[in-house]
């Protein structure tokens, strides 16, 4: 199924992303994941990338294994290191695997050097032409780190409606205003498509550190006094980070927001956390 079917339909959507194992560590264990977040049930489940791609090979098993339980897969596909042959050889592993949805990245650029895809626009127009896939992209809610504003970001998320992304997935947000004032930006800039709200239930404190200190993203100092309080006990940071992304979800919903991905760090037990107690909302 595309995901842009699931995005039409008036219940909320909650989905959830995957990442690959690191190079060296076996698959088994990730499709050992799969099955259990699959038992879970979330709407789709979207499959990253290692760091430049590297994991390319064990994108599509995880996402073969996802199709296999039924639910939509997004597989995602960078940039980074690709070739106009490289990405039809990609396009057609996906093909052959049932995989139908791409979310279409810059990806972290290593270098300067100049690429034949510099940008996740030109990326998308090579997936469009291919004819066969739903095509995701991001978006960020308090702007790209390199835009240099977020009305900037918001020039280049329109290059991205234009080469034919037809749904955005958002960069995890601490602060429900910032996505509805960003939503608010993205209409009067004339883009409609779906949006997908990004929450991550922090369960690490170095590591939450460590993510926004790249993406830009802030967390809000009663968030942050949050994470400092229970920093050093695993169990009840995991509890808290739920709790507070329950918060902001319900909160979403019930603002009209009803698409929601869960950044889950591989963890079942988070996103297992909140569809359980989303039960009677998203029913």
């Amino acid at each position: 199924m595309k995901i842009t079917e699931l995005l039409k339909d008036d219940k909320p959507c909650i989905s959830c992303e995957l990442f690959p194992p690191k190079a060296g560590s076996e698959l088994q264990n990730a499709l050992k994941i799969v099955d259990k977040i699959a038992e879970i049930k979330p709407h789709f489940m979207s499959v990253t990338y290692g760091a430049g791609g590297t994991s390319a090979g064990q994108t599509v098993a995880i996402a073969k294994a996802v199709e296999e339980h039924n639910i939509p897969a997004l597989a995602h596909l960078t940039c980074i290191d690709a070739t106009g042959d490289g990405i039809e050889g990609m396009l057609g592993k996906f093909r052959d695997n049932g995989i139908q949805n791409v979310l279409a990245l810059r990806g972290d650029a290593v270098t300067d050097k100049p690429r034949e895809f510099m940008h996740a626009s030109d990326l998308m127009r090579k997936i469009s032409a291919s004819g066969d896939f739903c095509i995701g992209g991001a978006c960020y809610p308090e702007g790209h780190p390199e835009a240099g504003s977020l009305d900037k970001d918001i020039e280049n998320t329109k290059k991205k409606i234009d080469a034919g992304c037809e749904f955005l997935v958002a960069q995890m947000c601490f602060d429900n205003n910032i996505m509805y004032n960003y939503m608010y930006r993205l209409l009067r800039n004339g883009i409609d498509v779906p949006v997908v709200a990004g929450i991550m239930p922090v369960t690490n404190a170095k590591q939450i550190n460590r993510i926004c200190e790249l993406s830009g993203t802030k967390l809000p100092p009663h968030y942050r006094a949050i994470v400092e309080r229970f920093a050093d006990d695993p169990q009840a940071l995991m509890q808290a980070g739920i709790a507070y992304a329950l918060g902001q979800i319900i909160d979403l919903i019930a603002n009209g927001f009803k698409n929601i991905h869960v950044y889950t760090m591989n963890k079942p037990e988070v996103i297992g956390g909140i569809m359980k107690n989303l039960s009677e909302i998203i029913k």
